[in-house]
């Protein structure tokens, strides 16, 4: 089977893969299809697939530029998956915004009165679920990002807790720096380590002074954006970073 036949089964079954090709250095031209799971078929170095796991997070084609060699990853999968628990304004305001993107949302909520369809109109998927059936349903993977707005502790807690356990490339939480801390003494009590919370984006959002549920949900946006294209999130003006996404030196 040829490394196209490969890659159509790739898109065909709606699984996640990423082509590796050398587009500087050596073996010029040589590519590497390595699936989720670590299987791989083609003709590049075998050593090329340590780069899949960062890139398949990262969700999208671009360059890597290693010492010796320069690779595009060209990156193939489902649509980004955005899942929000808490189905309050900024939920909806989220997933209108999400969808521009491409993205499919969920919104999820153990509340029955609050997750409705009148009041969640732009949510792919709505779930009156708990976290842990929210979780189990959902399954976050590495394409999935994670946002909390329900300030409740018999919600925020398992969720948190949960969602650590998984391979969601960005977790988010409203809340107050204090009500941050409170969460993460109770989460490290709980037996979570220093370096699976932080992992944790909170308070969620960049600083551009939002107010609304609407400019809230474009600040989460916009780093959960930055944070996939590991970038800081600043002013363009005062980024030394091209304006664009740019190779993503190896750092090893």
């Amino acid at each position: 089977m040829t490394l196209f036949d490969e890659l159509r089964r790739v898109v065909e079954t709606g699984a996640r893969a990423v082509v590796l090709t050398v587009v500087a250095g050596e073996p010029l031209g040589a590519k590497l299809l390595v699936r989720e799971d670590g299987t791989t078929a083609g003709d590049g170095p075998a050593e090329l697939a340590e780069l899949a796991p960062a890139a398949l997070r990262r969700g999208r084609s671009h360059e890597i530029a290693l010492e010796d060699r320069r690779v595009l990853a060209d990156v193939y999968g489902p649509p980004t998956r955005l899942l929000v628990y808490g189905a309050v304004d900024t939920a909806d305001a989220l997933c209108a915004a999400a969808k521009l993107l491409g993205w499919h949302t969920i919104v999820a909520d153990a509340r029955s009165s609050f997750a409705t369809r009148e009041r969640m109109p732009h949510a792919d998927e709505l779930l009156v679920t708990w976290p842990e059936e929210t979780l189990e349903h959902v399954r976050p993977d590495l394409g999935t990002a994670v946002v909390l707005l329900t300030h409740d502790d018999k919600f925020d807690l398992p969720m948190i807790k949960g969602t650590l356990e998984t391979e969601a490339f960005y977790i988010g939480l409203l809340g107050s720096r204090r009500n941050q801390e409170r969460r993460r003494e109770l989460l490290l009590a709980d037996g979570v380590s220093e370096a699976e919370l932080d992992r944790i984006s909170g308070p969620c959002g960049l600083d551009i002074g939002a107010d609304s549920p609407t400019e809230t949900a474009l600040s989460i946006l916009a780093e959960i954006l930055a944070q996939r294209a590991g970038r800081s999130g600043g002013a363009l003006r005062r980024s030394k970073h091209r304006i664009h996404a740019e190779p993503v030196p190896d750092k090893k």
